[in-house]
């Protein structure tokens, strides 16, 4: 009898049952439901945001004023879900400059970090920050009329200038959807070449304010590991990849120093400063690898909370 019998043997002893793999798999096909339903529940409540800008929509037509008090119930729906499915905090808020800024932050795989983060600033501070998505979010059904409320577009140069220099906040996210799909647990900053941001940063003269959210990555994940859909995904521009997980783990985004305007850096150096400070937050406040049993079990205990904060 091999070593892995011998330990099924003992376990089945243990257990009193002589069917450990049918235990097995039915432990793994509660875990992959539970995956399915945490993705499924966050889905609900994109669309119940939905649902409330309809009601807006038909009932008050979305004028002047309207609009602000749709945002407003769409802030506290989401500080309600970050509260209570994460624990949700925010730290560092002081580093948010009273004028415009571009604010970079890390892409998780569903990045609900970041509209809590957009709630919780409008809540505690009234600042609305504006946000460059990617476009295959707005090929999602019904959702349009949500993201014009939330100030969310895909962005042209033009338009990010514009934004920042009528005294927005403004946040984009360099990895964008490759970081998305395709980071893991060991939170890798996936941008490539692009250094775009920089550039509008420097156009706009705005500071560069980093941003990153504790356990984003043990809240949902993806199955980007797996090489051809990485291919599928550069050459079609098409998220072939499973997307698992709506576990609670704890939540904290933490805000970084601000990078001053500089008008003596190059593009090249301000993405490359950029970056080191965005590393620099997910190094001091990540544990890597990412592990959702641990992540759970912060939002009740965290030695190290003290010292993050």
């Amino acid at each position: 009898m091999t070593s892995s019998a011998n330990i099924s043997h003992i376990f089945e002893e243990w257990m009193g049952t002589t069917h450990l793999m049918e235990y097995f798999l039915l432990g793994f096909m509660w875990l992959f439901l539970a995956s399915v339903a945490g993705v499924l529940w966050v889905l609900f409540y994109v669309y119940l945001s939905a649902f409330v800008v309809l009601i807006y929509e038909k009932t008050l037509k979305l004028k002047g004023k309207y609009d602000a008090v749709c945002y407003i119930i769409l802030a506290y729906l989401w500080d309600i879900f970050g509260r209570i499915w994460h624990g949700y905090e925010l730290h560092g808020i002081e580093n948010i400059p009273n004028g415009p800024g571009l604010i970079i932050y890390y892409h998780a795989a569903i990045p609900l970090d970041y509209i809590l983060f957009i709630a919780k600033i409008y809540l505690l501070e009234k600042k609305i920050c504006y946000s460059v998505v990617d476009r295959f979010a707005f090929k999602m059904p019904g959702l349009k009329n949500m993201y014009e409320i939330l100030k969310m577009t895909t962005g042209t140069k033009d338009e990010c200038l514009c934004t920042l220099k009528e005294g927005h906040l403004l946040a984009i996210s360099p990895g964008g959807m490759r970081e998305a799909l395709f980071s893991d647990e060991t939170y890798t900053m996936i941008w490539g070449k692009r250094k775009g941001f920089a550039q509008i940063a420097l156009d706009a003269k705005v500071p560069i304010i980093p941003m990153f959210t504790q356990n984003v990555r043990e809240g949902y994940r993806t199955s980007g590991k797996i090489g051809v859909l990485r291919k599928l995904y550069e050459s079609l521009r098409v998220p072939f990849v499973f997307i698992y997980g709506g576990w609670p783990v704890k939540w904290r985004t933490y805000i970084g120093e601000p990078i001053p305007y500089d008008p003596n850096i190059t593009v090249e150096e301000l993405a490359k400063k950029t970056k080191i400070a965005l590393q620099y937050l997910i190094d001091k406040h990540q544990r890597k690898p990412g592990c959702i049993i641990r992540a759970l079990l912060e939002r009740f205990y965290n030695p190290n909370h003290a010292k993050d904060v």
